[in-house]
């Protein structure tokens, strides 16, 4: 490509390829999906708590070395 063409120069052609692709893909079932989707959403609750717990530790170590300093 010299940069003058164009990217698509047939849409109906592109169309065919991107069906034909997406034949070849290996689609996960509905209960992989719903697996995967719980672990996801229960690592996210996890990590927020974590992050949760870690802030509220930092707050107070932070709070308490403030009020030595008075």
């Amino acid at each position: 490509m010299n940069g003058d063409e164009p990217v698509v120069k047939n849409p109906f052609h592109f169309i065919e390829e991107v069906r034909q692709e997406t034949s070849k893909v290996t689609w996960p079932t509905w209960k992989e999906v719903w697996i995967t989707t719980t672990m996801v959403l229960i690592m996210v609750a996890l990590t927020s708590v974590f992050f949760l717990l870690t802030d509220m530790v930092i707050s107070n170590v932070v709070r308490f070395v403030l009020k030595l300093g008075q």
